[in-house]
């Protein structure tokens, strides 16, 4: 079969837009399921290696599977029990340190913003530094009970639904071979070639775009973590982790990561405005180069989407579902787009649909040769 991408036309595109749009809306109402199933998909991609090295090495596909979503399974409940009891004994702590983060921060906010005033007039009639200075103070003031409360309780009432990864992630590894045979039993023989493509070709873009992620993840911690060291910013390795796991919510996540960082070089080195614009450009640094270096030889062009109908679907995904419409929006329109595309392949290829309709004929005339 020839493997050379064909461009969908313009219905197909109107209908990937469209199917894109109502998924998003349809997940929304059922994200407890979709984040757990992504996530299962994430582990299935990076234990599927394993569990192929397993079965070579003699051992059951049943084996594989309970073995690696079980030993997956323990891993997680062990550091839930080993962390829950550390977190309750410093939790006191954390939020004065947390409350003395937000307080640098908004001190280093309002000192540029004073900067700021002083050389354009219009944000100097607008008060824009003292109307800063007041929203800052309140949301330290209030930090603890009106936002961390809030935010552990969203965490406990997650936690049920995220421990269905591994439950999800065994049966993606335990019978994903036997769920692809049956969709290829049900497929007319004429369509069969064209079925196994379109299978091959959404499990493609899938796990070049997870796995690509999780990679580009690794890669953009190990920087930022390499460049906060150098810089004398404490704890670099564990703020390169988390702001390197925010970028995955596209504009939102790396604002919320470099405010983090400005936040701690600001607790660190107070009024070394020199360092916190050094760890500013180390993040922009590391923005650059997931744009044009990581990302194109890491993730790469799987997914084959032009750079607007990116940008613009991105809106259209936080216009429907919010924060997890920016985060779902690409992969769902990426599998749509491989989905469309073979099935415009499929419903235009008129020897594809005489080879079907021949077939129909012979088994009609074959049905009835005895009677």
């Amino acid at each position: 079969m020839n493997a050379t991408r064909t461009i969908p036309g313009p219905v197909t595109w109107c209908g990937i837009i469209v199917t894109t749009c109502l998924l998003l809306l349809l997940f929304q109402k059922i994200l407890w399921l979709v984040v757990p199933f992504l996530l299962a998909l994430i582990l299935y991609y990076l234990l599927a290696p394993l569990a192929k090295w397993l079965i070579m090495a003699g051992f059951s596909n049943d084996f594989a599977a309970v073995s690696l979503s079980g030993a997956f399974l323990l891993l997680m409940t062990g550091c839930l029990l080993l962390l829950y009891p550390w977190t309750m004994t410093n939790a006191d702590d954390w939020q004065e340190i947390l409350q003395h983060y937000l307080a640098s921060g908004s001190s280093v906010l309002e000192n540029m913003l004073v900067g700021l005033q002083q050389k354009f007039t219009f944000l100097e009639k607008a008060h824009m530094a003292d109307e800063m200075h007041w929203r800052m103070q309140d949301f330290s003031s209030h930090f603890t009970d009106k936002y961390l409360g809030a935010f552990l309780l969203w965490l406990a009432a997650w936690l049920p639904s995220l421990l269905l990864t591994p439950v999800i992630t065994f049966f993606m590894l335990k019978d994903g071979v036997r769920l692809r045979k049956f969709v290829g039993s049900v497929v007319p023989n004429a369509y069969f070639e064209k079925t196994l493509y379109l299978m091959h070709a959404v499990n493609r873009t899938a796990r070049t775009y997870f796995v690509g992620l999780m990679k580009l993840t690794l890669i953009d911690a190990l920087t930022l973590a390499l460049g906060l060291w150098a810089l004398g910013i404490s704890s670099p390795l564990l703020l390169g982790a988390i702001t390197a796991v925010l970028s995955w919510i596209p504009y939102l996540g790396p604002l919320l990561g470099c405010a983090m960082v400005v936040m701690v070089t600001a607790t660190d080195f107070p009024g070394n405005s020199t360092l916190i614009y050094g760890a500013i450009g180390l993040f922009l640094l590391v923005r650059a180069l997931d744009d044009f270096v990581f990302m194109p030889y890491i993730v790469g062009r799987s997914l084959h989407l032009h750079p607007l109908l990116t940008v613009l679907m991105f809106f259209v995904g936080e216009a429907i579902a919010g924060i997890a419409g920016l985060m779902l929006v690409i992969p769902i329109l990426g599998v749509v787009a491989v989905l469309g595309e073979t099935l415009e392949l499929i419903l235009t290829d008129t020897r594809l649909g005489a080879r079907h309709a021949h077939a129909l004929k012979l088994r009609m005339l074959a049905a009835n040769s005895d009677l």
